[in-house]
């Protein structure tokens, strides 16, 4: 039986896209292993970025590895997103870097080239039956004290990892919204055109400066490289 959240899509895509979506449920009573993220963030390791410059951050923290990391990003969050966000055992900030390290010049690609980089995660998570709810709905201020961000960053976004749960698990308004058809816009018309040089031929050269952009709360040791 198709499940109601996978999409009924126009043209033929990979299996990975169109049966992600975004719950609000999650299994409380289960775990996600640390290697098992590490797989996640390996995936957005590999993305394209502009100069291959890598400018995001993932700042991690686990209900069962850092339980005051979790609560203190908890916290961060607007009231109705923590009733249901406290289910999912890992939360996420996606902070991103807004210069050049290369040349110490505004980046412009850094909030695009981020997205393409949480949208690998997202998909090798699907892949490993995890899901993920990104969010917009925090303090931003609170978020960059709790997980100590510096100048030159900026809270993105957060997100909760963990494995789907019923709806049960959910309150008020949310109980509904699990079991609701998942519902597109309208068709768009794609066009494209060079120049955005989000080539990676110098990966390699450079493997060692982007091997990680992970940091673990209430640490930040990687936000310098």
């Amino acid at each position: 039986m198709t499940h109601p959240k996978h999409a009924q899509a126009d043209h033929d895509v990979v299996d990975l896209i169109r049966e992600r979506w975004s719950p609000r449920a999650f299994d409380p009573d289960r775990s996600v292993p640390v290697d098992d993220l590490w797989q996640l963030f390996e995936a957005a390791r590999w993305a394209p970025s502009s100069c291959n410059e890598q400018p995001w951050r993932f700042v991690v923290a686990h209900r069962d590895q850092s339980p005051h990391a979790y609560d203190a990003l908890l916290s961060t969050l607007k009231p109705s997103k923590q009733a249901w966000a406290q289910t999912a055992p890992v939360m996420v900030l996606t902070a991103v870097k807004l210069i050049l390290e290369l040349t110490g010049d505004a980046n412009r690609h850094a909030y695009y080239d981020t997205g393409q980089a949480v949208a690998f995660l997202t998909l090798q998570a699907q892949s490993q039956g995890l899901a993920i709810r990104q969010m917009e709905g925090f303090d931003h201020s609170a978020a960059r004290e709790a997980c100590q961000v510096p100048e030159g960053f900026e809270p993105a976004v957060v997100m909760v990892i963990g494995y789907p749960g019923s709806p049960g698990v959910l309150k008020n308004k949310n109980t509904g919204r699990p079991s609701r058809p998942r519902a597109a816009g309208g068709p768009r018309r794609t066009s494209c055109s060079p120049g955005h040089g989000i080539g990676n031929s110098h990966r390699d050269q450079t493997s060692e400066r982007i091997r990680s952009r992970i940091c673990r709360v209430p640490r930040m040791g990687r936000f310098d490289r």
